[in-house]
Parts: structure tokens; C-alpha cells; sequence
């Protein structure tokens, strides 16, 4: 009898031991797969980290780089050339207005010796006609013509006005006059100074009455 509680007892024993032993395994288990975990975790970091950047756009080669300055050459050529050509047309017309008017200020100074002509003519016209007055009216006549004729050849033209409408590129209004008829209003009655152009230019403006 005593025999067989003693052995119950050393039972009792073995299984708490084997009970303790058990879950001894179970928290070494557990403890293992924490650390495994850990493990990984760290593992995974340090390849998150350790990933490479984004890759750079390639850089181009040599011969595309060669291709790009020799396009960008090619382009300030163009326009240098553009600009040349522009810097030589504008000379050209410049050297050609010039050429053109260059003896512009002598001619404007004659032009009082053309009004004296024509005021000479006007009052020989309207002078008694005498043989004197005749003779001078010729011998006017043929200095305003000669003048004339050698200014004319030089590029001078009078500036047609009477009867035109105002035109302030040609016509300068010193004065107005009133008229009737509609169709007169706004156009030259009267010039009181002849206006010349030298080759297009104008050089004197005509002065004249307008109609009102």
C-alpha cells in the first residue's frame, strides 16, 4: 500500500516535470520565432534601405551632342545671315536716297529765283502791252525756262495744288476761304507759295487757300 502511493507520488512528479519541461520548449518556441521575426524585419530594412535611387535619364552620346552644336551653329548662321542682309538692303536705300537729294540744299536755294521769275511774268502779263513789256516778258520768260528746265532734269517737280483736295503730305493751308458750291469745300481755292518735290520728296510744302 505504501509502496503504491510512493509510486503515485514519483507520477505526480514526472508529469509536472514533464509539464514544466513542455512549456519550457513552448516559450523557447516562442522566443525563437520573436526573434526570427525580428530578424526579418531588420533584414527587410536594411534592404529597403540598401535599394538603389531611381535610375538617371542616360546621358546623351557623342554623336547626338555633336549633332546639337552643329544644329545651334547652323541656326546663329541663319540668322546672322538674315540680319546681314537686312544691314545691306538698308544701306543700299540709304546710299541711294543719298545719291538722290544730294544736291538738295542748292536747289532750294534757287527756288526764290524761281518765284521771282514767275511774280516777274505775272506782272508783265498783266502790264500794258507795249513792245518793252513784250521784250521783257520773253527775256523773263526764257530764264524761267532755262531755270526751270535745268531743275526739272535735276529730279524737281512743282506740286500740282488748285482744284486738288487738301493734302497736308503736300499742302499747307495758310489760309481758308469761304465758298458756295460743295464739291469746292476742303480743296485748294488758291496757292500763295509754289511747293516743289525733289525725286518724290518734298522739299518745299505748297502754301494754299482752301475752300470752306
Amino acid at each position: 500500500m505504501f509502496k503504491s502511493k510512493k509510486q503515485e507520488d514519483i507520477n505526480k512528479e514526472e508529469v509536472v516535470k514533464d509539464a514544466a519541461q513542455e512549456t519550457g520548449s513552448q516559450e523557447n518556441v516562442t522566443k525563437e520565432e520573436a526573434a526570427s521575426e525580428q530578424d526579418a524585419a531588420e533584414e527587410n530594412k536594411g534592404e529597403a534601405e540598401g535599394e538603389e535611387p531611381a535610375q538617371e535619364q542616360p546621358q546623351p552620346t557623342a554623336e547626338e551632342q555633336l549633332t546639337a552644336k552643329l544644329a545651334e551653329a547652323n541656326d546663329k548662321y541663319i540668322r546672322l545671315a538674315a540680319e546681314f542682309d537686312n544691314y545691306r538692303r538698308r544701306v543700299a536705300k540709304e546710299k541711294l536716297d543719298l545719291i538722290s537729294t544730294a544736291g538738295e540744299d542748292v536747289i532750294k536755294g534757287l527756288l526764290p529765283v524761281l518765284d521771282d521769275c514767275e511774280r516777274a511774268l505775272q506782272v508783265l502779263n498783266s502790264s500794258t502791252d507795249t513792245e518793252a513789256a513784250k521784250a521783257a516778258k520773253e527775256g523773263t520768260e526764257l530764264i524761267y525756262n532755262k531755270l526751270m528746265g535745268y531743275l526739272k532734269s535735276k529730279g524737281l517737280a512743282p506740286i500740282e495744288a488748285v482744284g486738288k483736295e487738301l493734302d497736308t503730305d503736300f499742302h499747307e493751308a495758310v489760309a481758308q476761304f469761304p465758298v458756295q458750291e460743295p464739291e469746292k469745300k476742303n480743296k485748294v481755292f488758291d496757292v500763295t507759295q509754289q511747293g516743289y518735290t525733289l525725286n518724290g520728296k518734298v522739299i518745299r510744302f505748297a502754301k494754299v487757300v482752301v475752300g470752306i
